[in-house]
């Protein structure tokens, strides 16, 4: 297992597991607020605007957290994959980065500007949702088609190529289908937030109509892309074990189906977390078809850890901050779950 001894092998395989846990907690929790600012640039009214800022007031920060906790699982468990894939990775990070501090300063700030400079937040609010959607969508199709290393002999293997490499069709494509995806979790909360009869949650749920078809055509297209281009994946897919597959699939389909069901009933909780569902058997499956790879055709989980990896550090993360970190996520969405209003702008 590429230096490490059994133990640690099945240690770096359990730290592997926290750090998807981590990206799919993320992708699943803050998609839907990513969504959301993106469905706020086609809201005409300013007080609705502020009012879905104020639908996520209470919970984004903590969503967010664990893509930080991913990153520090990366960085201390992976170092050299970290240090390879952020040079790899430079300009779609740093521009989804700039995304994010321009959403929490536009959130946190909004209520304290003159009404002109709101109008400005709020866009900037939506503009930078945007960019953090399209840029980490980007930055996972790149990471699919992997990047080339030195090879020198005695040194650790870095990056080689220019700061675009990672723009190709494929990466572009991935950037697009994050948005679309993205949009269908955020009307699907905006509708699951606020009242009945309100205007925005119309809007939303003429919005959910469309998308979920989209997003439905998007993931077929990415599958069959996904196929045509890497091996692995069609090897994966359409191998022994394919069966398998055939029962993931018509999971995501019941999944899908559920939620639509739900939508058109206005049941829109139950819509929402049927979205979940879908997103989160489609991640696992994902992962599925990566491992034993972080990066496909560069670095394997086991020849990327860190040879200090050991069963203390792993003990001590997952028996105390994970559970924490999973009861405050349960307690924010428990505290803010009523509906609300217009009326509710973040202030």
């Amino acid at each position: 297992m590429d230096g490490l001894t059994q133990i640690q092998s099945i240690i770096t395989f359990a730290w592997w597991m926290a750090f998807s846990l981590s990206v799919v907690s993320y992708v699943v929790l803050d998609g839907a607020d990513l969504g959301a600012g993106i469905f706020s640039l086609f809201v005409r009214h300013e007080d609705e605007r502020g009012a879905i800022m104020a639908a996520m007031a209470g919970t984004w920060d903590a969503n967010e957290t664990w893509l930080i906790v991913a990153g520090g699982v990366l960085f201390a468990t992976f170092p050299f994959v970290y240090g390879s894939a952020f040079s790899y990775l430079m300009v779609p990070l740093a521009l989804a980065l700039w995304g994010m501090i321009t959403r929490a300063v536009a959130l946190e700030f909004r209520h304290l500007a003159e009404p002109r400079w709101q109008r400005f937040s709020d866009y900037a609010f939506g503009v930078s949702s945007l960019t953090v959607a399209f840029f980490g969508g980007m930055a996972l199709g790149a990471v699919l088609q992997g990047f080339p290393l030195t090879h020198d002999s005695g040194t650790v293997p870095t990056y080689v190529g220019g700061a675009l490499r990672f723009i190709s069709p494929f990466s572009i494509w991935t950037g697009v289908a994050s948005v679309i995806a993205v949009t269908l979790g955020g009307v699907l909360f905006v509708r699951a937030r606020f009242h009945h009869g309100e205007p925005i949650r119309r809007q939303a749920a003429q919005w959910s109509n469309v998308i979920f078809y989209l997003a439905l055509a998007t993931a077929v297209i990415t599958v069959i892309y996904s196929m045509a281009i890497f091996p692995w994946a069609a090897r994966k897919w359409l191998g022994p074990h394919f069966w398998i597959w055939a029962i993931v699939l018509l999971a995501v389909i019941v999944a899908a189906v559920k939620m639509r069901m739900a939508a058109n009933r206005d049941q829109d909780l139950r819509a929402l977390i049927w979205f979940v569902v879908a997103l989160a058997i489609m991640s696992i499956s994902f992962l599925s078809t990566v491992y034993p790879w972080m990066v496909p055709g560069t670095w394997t989980i086991y020849a990327g850890a860190s040879p200090s990896v050991s069963l203390f550090t792993f003990t001590l993360a997952m028996g105390g901050f994970f559970p924490v970190m999973v009861m405050y996520n349960a307690y924010q969405i428990w505290v803010f779950r009523e509906r609300i209003s217009a009326l509710a702008a973040y202030h």
